[in-house]
């Protein structure tokens, strides 16, 4: 494993709601993040499908930690999220990158993803602004 995929252990490890929901970094690099999640039945609204909310916390932890793989330290301020279906499977995987970088701040966008099985269906994209925290 790399030192940015080490780092990025570390960062996720101090998020306890990270923690509480099970979410693991399962690939960290420059301009690249991803994120998994179990789904289990707490994490599920009335229909059965994935809460939003779990989808959303995805999506956004994995703008911050890609946008973070280019400037460090960031924090989101702002993003957007559109759902294209519901998700029903066994585990969430919310594949990120970079669409632009400077300075101090970067778009970002990330795909999230339900693997159901052997297949896999895009439930949800997001696209969000981080900016460095000095």
């Amino acid at each position: 494993m790399s030192e940015l995929f080490d780092f990025g252990q570390k960062i996720l490890a101090k998020q306890n709601f990270s923690t509480f929901l099970g979410a693991e970094l399962t690939k960290f690099e420059p301009g690249e993040a991803e994120l998994t999640l179990l789904i289990r039945d707490e994490l599920k609204q009335q229909h059965g499908f994935v809460h939003g909310g779990v989808i959303s916390y995805l999506a956004d932890n994995s703008l911050g930690f890609v946008g973070g793989s280019v400037l460090t330290d960031v924090v989101t301020s702002e993003y957007k999220i559109n759902y294209a279906r519901p998700a029903i499977g066994q585990k969430l995987v919310a594949r990120a990158s970079v669409l632009a970088s400077g300075k101090r701040q970067a778009v970002c966008q990330s795909k999230v993803f339900v693997i159901d099985g052997n297949e896999e269906k895009l439930v949800a994209v997001a696209q969000g602004t981080l900016n460095k925290v000095d």
